[in-house]
């Protein structure tokens, strides 16, 4: 089947429509554009999994804090649909801003707790209007399964919560953060960054290592893991480590030690590019 572009809510689900009505499964793979393997790797493994994918492509408003942000994100339609096609993305939903908000919004969802630290606290609303938006393209496309990466782990959290809280009919599927060869995880933002900012972007990863390393020895006091794993961040007018927290990885809030698997998370300020990442760790004791 030809990877068709559908930039209307009405024309999405007529074409839903035909796929549920035929009893196939339908899989959804949220996005922002700007696709890359990270990206890919939920579409393969959509593929393998439904009758029908949908990657959505739009650029939420709503989950931006600056405007500077909003207007500096990428967004290489053609090359997305392109990829999408050699990846046999059925449906690619590439709707405007006035179709998915005619009108500001009034409602919104409340993530509650989930939000309160990591990008939550440094981003305010950023996760209202994920939330917001990931329930729209639930409710718009019906999906049976929808596919995020473990890049965004408190993005995924707070999706799961909203599916269980809210009962909703799909299944979260969540995949393993896709990197480069120097461990640099595999972000849309990583095309922001020069030449030289590339070389330096590796520290978030270098110093989320130190900390599971930290972990695995047996290391439990979390400032002791903290002050080892920014240490691994270099002094450099370029960089600047926004946080470094060990959470849990189910509701994201911090531990007081380690005592079983916990979220090491970071965000790295690289120049003008704002980098996330994290690691599931777990003491050597859990593992064996």
């Amino acid at each position: 089947m030809k990877t068709s572009i559908v930039a209307s809510i009405q024309a999405l689900r007529a074409r839903l429509a035909i796929v549920r009505g035929a009893g196939g499964l339908v899989g959804l793979v949220p996005t922002m554009g700007a696709l890359h393997a990270g990206h890919t790797s939920l579409v393969d493994r959509a593929r393998g999994d439904c009758d029908c994918v949908v990657v959505s492509i739009f650029v939420n408003p709503l989950q931006f804090d600056r405007e500077d942000d909003l207007h500096r994100y990428p967004r290489p339609l053609q090359a997305d649909v392109d990829l999408c096609a050699e990846h046999g993305v059925d449906l690619v939903f590439a709707p405007d801003v006035a179709d998915m908000y005619p009108a500001p919004p009034d409602c919104s969802i409340d993530v509650g707790r989930l939000a309160d630290h990591l990008c939550g606290s440094h981003r305010p609303g950023h996760f209202r209007g994920v939330a917001t938006v990931v329930m729209k393209l639930f409710q718009i496309a019906e999906a049976d399964r929808a596919y995020f990466g473990e890049k965004d782990a408190q993005q995924l959290a707070i999706i799961r919560r909203i599916v269980r809280d809210f009962n909703v009919a799909v299944e979260i599927v969540g995949m393993p953060t896709v990197r480069e060869s120097d461990g640099l995880a595999l972000s849309s933002r990583n095309q922001q960054l020069t030449s030289a900012e590339r070389g330096l972007a590796t520290a978030l990863y270098a110093a989320l290592r130190e900390a599971e390393s930290q972990i695995r020895s047996g290391v439990s006091d979390i400032e002791t893991i903290r002050q080892a794993a920014a240490a691994r961040v270099p002094s450099h007018p370029t960089l600047r480590l926004e946080y470094l927290e060990v959470v849990d990885p189910d509701d994201m809030q911090p531990v007081r030690a380690v005592v079983g698997p916990v979220r090491v998370a970071g965000a790295l300020w690289v120049g003008s590019t704002r980098l996330i990442d994290n690691l599931l760790c777990s003491p050597l004791s859990e593992i064996a």
